[in-house]
């Protein structure tokens, strides 16, 4: 993929992004709970739990901001910013914007093919989410 190509990512909507970073992230977090875990469905469930609700992503978002390259951080804050299109189910609204911000993040990540970077920054998350669970 050409810089072109993967500049029209970073400049997407930031709604269309969160919406492909959930299902990444989701995908990520079951992967990383099965090879942690055993094969009790329910088990595995309520530990995913922990890492996909709204307060731990914006607590590991804010935690490696720091870290993201300036782009990353520039499209961090543009969805962090943008008007919300639903309403946060069971999470205080700050916490949904940030999780949003940081399931763009991983969208816009996978969708510009930037699959180590991808795998980095998951990585810091899941980190960042299990030492805050202890």
């Amino acid at each position: 993929m050409t810089d072109n190509n993967k500049d029209q990512f970073i400049r997407m909507n930031t709604t269309v992004l969160a919406y492909m970073g959930d299902a990444v992230y989701e995908q990520f977090i079951r992967e990383h709970i099965i090879d942690e875990s055993s094969s009790d469905v329910s088990a595995l469930h309520r530990r995913a739990t922990g890492y996909v609700k709204a307060s731990a992503q914006a607590e590991a978002v804010k935690a490696l901001f720091d870290e993201l390259t300036e782009a990353e951080q520039n499209l961090v804050k543009r969805a962090r910013n943008r008007k919300p299109v639903t309403k946060a189910k069971n999470a205080d609204p700050l916490d949904y914007r940030w999780a949003t911000a940081m399931e763009a993040l991983v969208g816009y990540l996978y969708l510009a093919g930037r699959r180590d970077r991808l795998e980095e920054v998951m990585g810091r998350v899941i980190d960042i989410i299990e030492r805050s669970s202890k």
